[in-house]
């Protein structure tokens, strides 16, 4: 681990130091999990910068990226678990990848907040949809753990999104959480160098830029507006965007 510029840079560890990394706030089942999508990281995950912004005494904290690769998923939260020492961050994904031999029980281990709002592929797969469904809607999960002082992790754009120039307008869930209570986000970029202009692939290097926390503005009435909403999400949306390197607009497209 280095100090760049008063920020740590994580770059890749040796696979001796993964297998040695202290872990214990995790058992030894989720510390294989752990270190092995961190070895695994180690050929896809160039460097980490800014650590210091998640550290476990920052906790809780809302934890927002850039979704440009499916298996930034996997790597990107694994390797800030393995710096917090085991230390989980709760992110919120999509049902159908828990079907999924392997990721499911990734997720599983690492206590994803699940979302059953998506359909799968094929349709049949949708009968099983009523397995991963929990009585308490995905926002109010969240909130449980931040009130609980644990930090929780949203991929705003909620699909893959391969442009290497701009994010989708993206969903304002992060936003909304944040105002709701108090939190701050921590903006994260994710970027692949390699790209020169084309469209982002799974294969590529990346890096992560983990931003200064955001903390949200106090609401000018009780109830929060639709005004205030799209204002600090433009706030949290802009700053992953600088961070990833890409450009932000409320209307390039992506869910409302």
């Amino acid at each position: 681990m280095l100090q760049h510029a008063s920020s740590l840079v994580f770059e890749p560890p040796a696979a001796r130091e993964i297998m040695r990394w202290p872990l214990p706030h995790q058992g030894a089942v989720n510390g294989a999990v752990i270190r092995g999508l961190c070895m695994l990281a180690r050929h896809r995950v160039t460097l980490v910068r800014g650590l210091e912004h998640v550290r476990p005494s920052c906790d809780p904290f809302i934890l927002a990226l850039n979704h440009s690769s499916r298996i930034e998923a996997l790597l990107v939260p694994a390797l800030l678990i393995l710096h917090r020492d085991g230390r989980l961050i709760r992110f919120l994904a999509d049902w159908n990848f828990r079907l999924i031999p392997g990721v499911g029980l990734i997720y599983r281990r690492a206590e994803t907040v699940t979302l059953t709002r998506k359909a799968a592929r094929p349709h049949v797969l949708n009968l099983l949809k009523p397995l991963y469904r929990d009585p308490l809607p995905a926002i109010e999960r969240l909130r449980g753990h931040l009130a609980a002082g644990q930090s929780v992790g949203i991929f705003p754009e909620g699909r893959v999104n391969r442009d290497p120039r701009r994010l989708t307008a993206a969903r304002k869930g992060a936003a909304y959480l944040s105002l709701l209570t108090g939190v701050p986000v921590v903006p994260v970029g994710i970027r692949f160098p390699a790209g020169h202009g084309r469209p982002i692939s799974g294969r590529d290097p990346m890096e992560v830029d983990i931003g200064a926390p955001l903390s949200p503005p106090r609401l000018t009435a009780a109830r929060l507006t639709s005004s205030e909403l799209a204002a600090w999400h433009a706030v949290v949306m802009a700053e992953i965007g600088r961070l990833a390197g890409k450009l932000w607009s409320p209307t390039d497209g992506g869910p409302p």
